[in-house]
């Protein structure tokens, strides 16, 4: 503990828009579309275009700020952000600097340690680069130049930085993550590149308020890379400060395949790239009114939703946490809970949880792909709770629904699954099992009674898993009893 690291985090998320942020162009997806199909004068930078400010952009862009509890400026102002890449057009990118569309908000975590607040410097609108496509062969290497993605609207949501570990950075980005999702301004797919990940982490000796340089690592696209590349810089500054080292600011990547950062170039400052007002757009202006209507918009969040689930369904935080971060997945749970009043929310939570949960992960699918639909699973769960079928029948019945679609009700009745809950068909049941059994009942008496389960396994497979296993197991007592008192001679 004789350090501690101080850790901020940037994210950049695509928004979901139908055009791009100062264009017509049409929002593509860069990983499937083919190259350039999606570019004008204006993203491609030509001389004396002009652009215009996509309306739909900026509420996305408030949506988000408001759910973090940002104070959205009345007036910011687009800025042109000069650097120079192959992928970047223009030669700037039109960015926010000075005056943002938003400042001053917070995200609240929760990780191991408990609750914490993240504070938000500040969220604000740019546009995004291309994509560049780099080429090796024998006797060259070259890259190749797709501007579909240049100029899409882009959110760039700045922490403070307040994290003190990978695991709370790794924490806050899901959390921001599933947040963006919620609002429908962002798909969440990071294997397309839509939403990226920039960790800027340093180390100071524990109890100090100095903020040492730091080193900012580009462009993480998964949790798993965000909390990897996190934990070994965490390590190598550490080295460096043991062995009296300096450490230099500066900028890297993360190797993947050597779970290692390395060198990209030194680490800019603001002044480096050469900031001035945009002078093709005028100041962006938000009333209070529309700000107001996006308030009042906005969807109940992950945090908020849980909270209602333990306090309305008693259910535990994991669950609830676990319902709520899919926003399909806490829709589908409360739908089946409509279509089925009587049911325990508890019982709901479980399935969805677990077998609906566990489907989904195999298949790739999400609850809107699902075959079975909310009413078709509460009313699988009503045949459970009213003893019409047992645990087994129901998990073998949902498994082909899930498959091949169709009503619980008629797979159950077509096969012939609905529960033998008869008293005497089972008690005739368990008779024949026991009877068949000498030896293993003899053992039972003799003081194995662990064979009584041995014994209700015998009846359930006679059965074919249909007999109602708590009059099986109450029934089966009651006459293993008996044999103890009244032994087979």
């Amino acid at each position: 503990m004789k350090y501690e690291a101080v850790i901020g985090l940037e994210v950049h998320a695509e928004l979901l828009t139908d055009s791009k942020m100062f264009c017509s162009c049409p929002v593509v997806d860069s990983t499937q579309a083919a190259p350039n199909i999606a570019v004008c004068p204006v993203c491609a930078g030509m001389p004396g275009v002009l652009p215009v400010v996509n309306k739909k952009a900026v509420e996305y862009a408030m949506r988000v700020a408001l759910a973090l509890e940002c104070e959205i400026a009345h007036l910011s102002l687009f800025d042109r952000k000069n650097y120079f890449y192959p992928d970047l057009p223009k030669g700037y990118q039109i960015s926010q600097f000075e005056y943002p569309l938003a400042q001053h908000g917070r995200l609240l975590i929760h990780t191991a340690g408990g609750e914490k607040e993240v504070r938000i410097l500040r969220t604000h609108l740019e546009e995004d680069a291309g994509k560049l496509t780099h080429v090796q062969s024998e006797d060259q290497s070259y890259s190749l130049v797709d501007l579909n993605r240049a100029g899409v609207g882009l959110l760039e949501i700045v922490s403070e930085p307040d994290m003190r570990s990978a695991e709370e950075a790794r924490v806050y980005a899901e959390t921001l993550h599933s947040i963006i999702r919620y609002l429908g301004v962002n798909s969440g797919d990071m294997s397309k590149g839509v939403i990226r990940f920039e960790a800027n982490v340093s180390i100071r000796e524990a109890g100090s308020e100095i903020l040492n340089p730091r080193v900012e690592i580009k462009n993480l696209n998964s949790f798993r890379s965000l909390e990897r590349a996190i934990v070994y810089q965490i390590g190598q500054q550490i080295e460096k400060m043991e062995r009296g080292e300096a450490v230099v600011q500066e900028t890297v990547g993360w190797d993947e395949t050597s779970e290692t950062t390395f060198s990209q170039r030194s680490k800019e400052e603001a002044h480096d790239y050469r900031y001035f007002p945009e002078p093709d757009l005028p100041p962006l202006v938000i009333e209070q009114e529309w700000i107001d209507q996006v308030a009042a918009a906005l969807p109940e969040l992950p945090l908020a939703k849980a909270a209602r689930f333990e306090r309305e369904y008693d259910l535990n935080p994991g669950i609830a946490q676990q319902l709520v971060q899919e926003r399909s997945t806490a829709d589908f749970y409360e739908a089946v809970l409509r279509a089925g009043p009587s049911l325990s929310p508890k019982t709901a939570a479980a399935w969805v949880t677990g077998e609906l949960s566990n489907w989904m992960n195999q298949s790739g699918e999400c609850c809107e792909e699902l075959r079975v639909s909310p009413a078709g699973l509460a009313e699988l769960l009503l045949m459970i709770q009213q003893n019409e079928i047992n645990q087994t029948t129901a998990k073998a019945v949902l498994s082909e629904l899930l498959q091949t679609g169709g009503s619980a009700i008629d797979l159950v009745a077509a096969k012939g699954l609905k529960q033998i809950s008869n008293a005497e068909d089972i008690a005739g049941m368990i008779q024949t099992a026991i009877a068949a059994h000498p030896k293993e009942l003899a053992s039972y008496l003799d003081g194995k009674e662990t064979l009584s389960n041995w014994f209700f396994g015998q009846v359930m497979r006679a059965a074919k898993g249909k007999a109602n296993p708590q009059i099986v197991r109450a029934e089966l007592e009651r006459q293993l009893n008996h044999f103890k008192g009244n032994p087979p001679s």
